[in-house]
């Protein structure tokens, strides 16, 4: 019987620890890792950011993409959430996040950089020969000195 209780409190204690240890792993990071980082805010119902991952495995965006952090957020989830904005370190829940960016449709994508300044903003879906020039205009640091329709055009991206 005291060889029961005793494995009984043991279970009990290394569930507790567990929950602790854990309790730090449940917060997801989008803090940049590589120079620039793409956000996919997405909604549950949008079939269209369903056609986004797709795209995202595609050949053209998965060469593209390399070398950039791609992170997503569900626009209806309370998951905790570190990321970085203005130079400042967060944490939030991913619904937090998306509304702090005045997300009001989906798919949208943001792309900043390791400091958290939001370089481009696209609303909407983007078709992928369009996606790749937008990540490549971010990447080769263009929006520094372009604009964004001009270079998509002098491109023929659209």
């Amino acid at each position: 019987m005291k060889r029961l209780v005793s494995l009984i409190a043991l279970l009990i204690l290394l569930s507790c620890q567990q929950k602790q240890s854990t309790g730090k792993g449940e917060i997801k990071d989008i803090v940049p890792k590589h120079e620039y980082a793409m956000l996919i805010v997405e909604s549950e119902s949008c079939i269209y950011c369903k056609q986004l991952r797709k795209d995202l495995q595609s050949e053209i965006l998965a060469r593209e993409i390399r070398g950039m952090d791609v992170f997503s957020v569900l626009y209806e989830s309370n998951a905790r959430v570190r990321y970085i904005l203005k130079g400042q370190e967060h944490v939030s829940t991913e619904e937090e996040l998306a509304r702090s960016l005045k997300v009001n449709s989906f798919p949208q994508l943001f792309f900043y950089d390791r400091e958290g300044n939001i370089v481009l903003h696209l609303p909407g879906y983007q078709p992928p020969k369009t996606l790749a020039c937008s990540i490549r205009f971010v990447k080769e640091g263009r929006y520094k000195d372009t604009q964004y329709m001009d270079y998509l055009k002098a491109e023929r991206c659209i």
